[in-house]
């Protein structure tokens, strides 16, 4: 069970979350259980520790999952708990596997974190990467673009002075000067 905690972390609103039904399981309670202990210390569980999903959060969600839409499928819309929701969680079931399994799910959370983090810098390192290399490549190009300028300078035949001919016959310049 702990080893896929970290697929059940979805990103919602922003957050990283865990939805109530997945949340009951490992902590080996109903949804229902849960959700009525969370109603039960509504105090506990600000908006920065619980949301309920819009109806629209809520399509979107079931149209990746793929949960059933009509009989046998759930009736309201789900909560989503956060990190510290999660935990809080924990503290209201007040049993022993909701204490135990609380510190797979911050480990999952934490590891999530870290993941992100990670990735966060390795883009970062690209951008970087990407900067230079561009950087690179219009100083090879200017390069490659003179060279390619001399070439056809070289191709080309070259342009000699026309040589001044005399015109053929008389004309009146001609006649002027005679």
């Amino acid at each position: 069970m702990p080893a896929h905690i970290e697929t059940l972390i979805l990103t919602i609103r922003s957050e990283r979350v865990i939805l109530d039904a997945d949340l009951a399981t490992i902590y080996g309670v109903t949804t229902k259980r849960l959700n009525e202990q969370v109603r039960r210390n509504k105090a506990r569980f600000p908006a920065d520790f619980a949301f309920q999903l819009t109806g629209k959060e809520y399509a979107q969600l079931r149209s990746q999952i793929a949960t059933s839409s009509s009989h046998g499928g759930r009736r309201y819309r789900p909560y989503a708990f956060t990190e510290h929701g999660a935990i809080m969680v924990a503290t209201v079931l007040n049993t022993d596997r909701a204490v135990q399994m609380s510190l797979f799910v911050v480990r999952a959370f934490v590891k999530m974190r870290q993941t992100m983090s990670a990735n966060k810098a390795l883009l970062e390192r690209l951008r970087e990467l990407e900067a230079k290399l561009t950087k690179r490549l219009d100083s090879h190009e200017q390069a490659i673009l003179y060279v390619l300028n001399e070439l056809r300078k070289l191709m080309e035949p070259p342009q000699l002075p026309e040589p001044k001919r005399r015109p053929i016959g008389f004309g009146r310049e001609e006649e002027k000067k005679r």
